[in-house]
């Protein structure tokens, strides 16, 4: 801060009229000059004719090199943290309207919850946020979220994980993922009354596909008979399926995440209706070799990991989704029940049904669409920030 006050950011028009339009995102060929701002810096950000645009948090190594936390001028370091903690208890105040059925939940969701490169879960009594951006990880603010997760929403136990590649992105110093507080890291949690292990410092991804719960119940709602669970990963849908079909089937690319789920089957062995059989395999070559052997199911699911990570990888990744989504339609039974995902932001709602409606077409079945969801509602979509509307599932029936 300049003289105790925040730098002053000055944005050409197209960053002016992005955030006009409800983005919160200056991207650094939009900078015209960034006054010297330290790392991690509260700022102002001036747009044209010297027009205060509002106050960014800024990163000096991230191509996102402002993220707008609202269009008031914050003053001071205090004033921030002040709305840190309002922050956080507008987001847990959400989460207790609309999370039902679960002690596990996404409490913060970075913009759309105005604390932009900030994840926050919750999964029974141990918590974990993630830092995505370099103003976060300053101490005082890292123990302001830390106070404010233990007063406003309980939190005992608090986790913070790290990812290499995020870290290395945001020029933050390597560190493995660790207790903040408390003195546990792991836990069992229920959605819908299924039951999941959850290890806060192993595992591969911040969370246990909490993005997923309302979707696990609407399939479950659908499915019947024999069952195919594809890209399974801790048997999310599978656990869900089982309690109603008469066979599942579930299959992963990983052993370590399938020992996780055989795990979670272990749990809940009492509330199945059916035994589960894991397969580890690859998604494209075991569709294949059972569409090949002409195997037949009342419901398959796809839930595979995003194959495009930014729009240049979108045209493989159609041709992906395309060739899972038209192999599933082959193997189901008329009537049969396909609940498809897509989790790639790059890969919109048009991109997706249009590559469904190519599969049904080469596979030559009537597909009727029974619901169009996203993600669960603690993973909010804030208007104007596309971002935020990444997860599309799709229940299809099929003839």
């Amino acid at each position: 801060m300049a003289n105790g006050l925040p730098r002053k950011v000055i944005v050409n028009e197209r960053a002016a009229k992005r955030l006009r339009q409800g983005h919160v995102w200056v991207y650094t060929s939009d900078v015209l000059n960034d006054a010297d701002a330290q790392p991690g810096a509260l700022v102002h950000v001036i747009g044209p004719r010297e027009k205060v645009l509002g106050s960014a948090i800024y990163s000096s190594s991230s191509q996102i090199k402002l993220r707008l936390l609202g269009r008031e001028a914050l003053g001071s370091e205090g004033e921030l943290l002040h709305l840190i903690r309002q922050r956080l208890g507008e987001a847990i105040s959400y989460r207790q309207k609309v999370v039902h059925d679960s002690d596990a939940c996404r409490l913060v969701f970075s913009e759309a919850d105005r604390l932009p490169g900030l994840i926050v879960d919750r999964y029974k009594d141990v918590f974990t946020l993630q830092v995505l951006t370099q103003a976060w990880a300053r101490p005082e603010r890292k123990q302001a979220i830390v106070e404010g997760l233990q007063a406003l929403a309980g939190a005992e136990n608090i986790v913070e994980r790290a990812e290499a590649r995020i870290r290395e992105l945001e020029q933050l110093p390597e560190m493995k993922s660790a207790l903040l507080h408390g003195s546990k890291s792991s836990t069992v949690f229920t959605m819908n009354g299924v039951k999941f292990h959850y290890d806060a410092v192993g595992g591969q991804k911040t969370g246990a596909f909490l993005d997923q719960r309302e979707n696990y119940a609407a399939a479950a709602r659908y499915a019947r008979g024999e069952a195919l669970d594809v890209c399974t990963y801790q048997g999310g849908f599978a656990l869900h399926l089982a309690q109603v079909c008469e066979k599942v089937t579930a299959v992963d690319i990983s052993r370590e995440v399938l020992e996780v789920a055989e795990q979670n089957e272990q749990l809940n062995a009492g509330a199945l209706k059916t035994e589960i059989e894991w397969i580890e395999g690859n998604a494209f070559d075991l569709m294949k070799d059972y569409a090949s052997t002409g195997k037949q199911y009342d419901a398959i699911v796809l839930d595979p990991p995003a194959f495009a990570k930014s729009k240049k990888h979108l045209e493989s990744a159609l041709r992906g989704y395309k060739e899972l989504n038209l192999r599933a339609l082959k193997m189901l039974r008329p009537g049969g029940v396909l609940v498809t995902c897509s989790c790639s932001f790059a890969v919109s709602e048009d991109d997706f049904l249009s590559v469904l409606t190519e599969a049904a077409q080469d596979a030559h079945r009537s597909v009727r669409i029974l619901e169009k969801r996203t993600q669960a509602m603690d993973h909010p979509i804030l208007l104007g920030i596309p971002e935020t509307y990444y997860l599309k599932c799709l229940i299809l029936s099929v003839f």
